[in-house]
């Protein structure tokens, strides 16, 4: 990408009913990136429409929206892991935590064009944020698909994002695993994937 091209880049942040205006943006950008690995989904607008409906609903839900132009390239989703499903809370909530003390961190969606000029710290910059300005949050959190070395999909030239997660004060939290539900491209029907929580003091 040009440095000029580069400048067009604009990064809201969204909130409220607001939130519902971008669904149909991020819906998209779900289905194109999660396609790729590690998560290797095949989503439907169907199923998306329900997950995103829900996710818009909880209370300081945030969405930071990152466009070119007018048009989404990216977004990144939080809000209060006591707003969100229980296969994400009940980790927590069986190793002792306090769930109304964790913002939870959801996807982040980017488009391979955009990627490497920081749009990833600004993602988390935004939605650090929203936790800040919400308060009472002690922990910010995020979990990513646990995949096996040796699988066959995996990208020869795959590079893990642990480096930059642990630059912005994430590290893996031992037995804090959740299972989640989605038919990957490869597979008939839907499988269970486990998914690692990373953590960080806010």
């Amino acid at each position: 990408m040009a440095a000029a091209e580069k400048k067009k880049l604009d990064v809201k942040s969204v909130t409220g009913d607001d939130i519902y205006k971008v669904l149909p943006d991020l819906a998209r950008l779900r289905i194109i990136v999660f396609r790729d690995w590690p998560y290797l989904y095949d989503g439907t607008l169907d199923y998306e429409e329900k997950y995103l409906t829900k996710f818009a609903s909880a209370k300081g839900a945030v969405v930071i929206a990152a466009y070119d132009d007018g048009e989404m390239v990216g977004a990144s989703t939080g809000a209060p892991m006591i707003e969100h499903a229980d296969e994400f809370g009940e980790p927590f909530r069986n190793a002792g935590y306090d769930l109304s003390k964790i913002f939870y961190c959801g996807e982040s969606v980017l488009l391979k064009s955009h990627r490497g000029h920081g749009l990833g710290h600004a993602f988390f910059d935004g939605r650090e944020a929203q936790a800040h300005k919400l308060g009472g949050f002690q922990y910010s959190t995020f979990c990513r698909v646990i995949r096996p070395d040796d699988h066959p999909l995996k990208p020869s030239d795959y590079a893990p994002l642990d480096p930059f997660w642990k630059k912005r004060g994430y590290a893996p939290v031992d037995g804090i695993i959740a299972t989640y539900d989605w038919k990957d491209i490869d597979q008939p029907s839907e499988t269970t994937h486990e998914m690692q929580f990373w953590m960080k003091t806010l």
